[in-house]
């Protein structure tokens, strides 16, 4: 049977869909045991692996059928996909870098393992994969190199946010604002879905056809536009753990255990999904082999004042108030946003749906199948076109200011304006000392205001706002070679007219003319701003 396949991997469950190409049927979440959960049909994302080079690691399901999520040693790798979306190995927690794998190596058994499990009278000639929008690049990256052994001609990506609006069915045209709490990251966005009004709709990112890249077809891009976005590392293992330290506090001397303890954070995290639908939860918790189990309660009002206490609305607030600051410099307001999307298994806390219904009361809220919503939403985006995306970080140029007689930094492209360049930014440069030979192109990047951050004080994740100042503008590492002038210039003298504009890539490119001279001068790159 050949159709799509869909894998969105997730930092708590992986869920993978596949739709017929023959009958067009509607796409079916599929079960695949021993690795699959039911109702629905999910894959814890866990992985055990007894020693190094093992051929046989246990899966999902089989992880938690054996009783191994509560040991918790160096051979457990779970919260993977956090730690890759964060890229630099050099900043993640020793316990992680004592792994048997690292979270790269263990994405890619998982995705090994799905592949493997698959039915035998499926053969999919297309997989859909998804991608967190934070960390979207460097994840992309690694999605390329896991899924190079998989037998399959055609491989796309789509950020989850777009896939997750058209799981949920919302028609196209539509501007919906996604929250996605997953068990590792924070992401919001607001995403303007192509089509209507007789435009095609979006459909995901072609990376491999018949051996060739996207980029190497040459294949003309429609896109979807993400009008802002802002995401931070902290999800639902990091809500298991404060429950896990508020539960602690109660213990008798005796039972007491870290609140990073396996087990207790096990009985957490049952304890926050039973509160999704529940006014108080109880779990049976055994501290040490042998013992009697302990009762853990927890009332909602409980869980609602210790989030609020560890900060979670303010963080909330404060990416919300980043996306929709990107969204009116496009020229969308709050008025402007046709639905508010929540996806992923933390959407379901009862204090975020409040928030969100109070944050946003004018926004219809569609909360259906907030686990499943992306994988379905792949599905139905075909391969070929890319989303447009949306600048983290920004870029501007040092020049030189004639009134003031000193160096300024100009900005080119500013953090939530969208790429690649629908036109290029035209500058006019002039030249700042007699006979000057050549002029320097000296780039940086603006650094924030203020910014938040999770920390680990004592084992737990603790959000942290800091104070940056001014905002400064931090030099590249690398800067690009200097254009030369010939005949050279002279102070005050307008002598180049350049054009920047960034690509498909993610890179910043410049071309343009000499003004004395009207040489052309050649586009080329100057570097990555994505």
């Amino acid at each position: 049977m050949a159709g799509t396949l869909a894998i969105d991997l997730g930092s708590t469950t992986t869920v993978v869909a596949f739709q017929d190409a023959a009958t067009g049927a509607a796409a079916q979440l599929l079960e695949l045991p021993p690795l699959s959960c039911a109702d629905p049909a999910v894959i814890p994302s866990l992985i055990w692996l007894e020693e190094q080079g093992s051929a046989q690691p246990l899966i999902g399901r089989q992880v938690l059928e054996a009783g191994l999520l509560e040991r918790g040693d160096r051979r457990l790798h779970r919260d993977f996909k956090r730690w890759i979306a964060a890229g630099a190995a050099a900043q993640r927690p020793a316990d992680l870098q004592a792994n048997l794998l690292s979270p790269e190596q263990s994405g890619s058994v998982l995705l090994e393992q799905i592949w493997q499990r698959l039915p035998a009278t499926l053969q999919p000639d297309r997989l859909v994969l998804t991608a967190p929008i934070d960390g979207y690049r460097g994840y992309r990256q690694w999605l390329l190199e896991a899924s190079s052994q998989l037998s399959v001609p055609e491989i796309a990506l789509v950020d989850e946010p777009t896939a997750a609006a058209i799981g949920a069915g919302l028609p196209a045209g539509s501007r919906v604002l996604v929250i996605d709490i997953g068990g590792g990251t924070t992401d919001l966005s607001l995403v303007a879905l192509q089509g209507g009004e007789g435009r095609a709709a979006p459909i995901a990112q072609l990376l491999r056809f018949g051996g060739r890249t996207l980029q190497q077809s040459g294949q003309s891009l429609r896109t979807a536009a993400v009008l802002g976005k802002a995401g931070l590392a902290v999800g639902g293992r990091d809500l298991d753990r404060w429950i896990a330290a508020f539960l602690s506090e109660r213990l008798a001397p005796e039972h007491a255990v870290a609140p990073d303890d396996p087990g207790l954070l096990s009985c957490c995290e049952r304890l926050k999904c039973s509160l999704s639908d529940q006014s108080e939860a109880l779990v049976l918790w055994t501290p040490q082999p042998g013992e009697a189990p302990l009762e853990l309660r927890l009332r909602r009002t409980e869980l609602d004042t210790l989030l609020e206490a560890r900060g979670l609305l303010d963080l909330l607030d404060e990416l919300l108030e980043q996306v929709l600051a990107s969204a009116r410099a496009a020229g969308v307001d709050e008025e402007g946003i046709d639905a508010v999307l929540p996806v992923g298994g933390c959407s379901r806390v009862p204090l975020i749906r409040q928030w969100l219904e109070q944050r946003l009361p004018q926004v219809p809220l569609r909360g259906e199948r907030p686990v499943e919503a992306v994988a379905l939403g792949a599905l139905r985006l075909t391969p070929g076109v890319a989303v447009k995306d949306v600048l983290h970080r920004g870029v501007s140029l040092r020049c030189w200011d004639q009134r003031s007689a000193e160096h300024r930094w100009h900005p080119l492209f500013l953090p939530g304006q969208t790429w690649p360049s629908a036109q290029p930014l035209q500058l006019v440069l002039a030249c700042s000392r007699s006979d000057q030979a050549e002029l320097e192109l000296v780039l940086g990047e603006p650094q924030k205001d203020t910014r938040s951050e999770v920390v680990f004080v004592n084992g737990l994740p603790v959000l942290r706002r800091e104070s940056a100042g001014a905002a400064p503008v931090e030099p590249w590492p690398e800067q690009p070679p200097a254009i030369g002038l010939n005949p050279a210039g002279e102070p005050g003298q307008d002598r180049l007219a350049l054009c920047f504009s960034i690509d498909a890539r993610g890179d910043l490119l410049v071309e343009g003319r000499d003004l004395l001279s009207g040489a052309a001068i050649a586009s080329r790159r100057l570097g990555p701003v994505r």
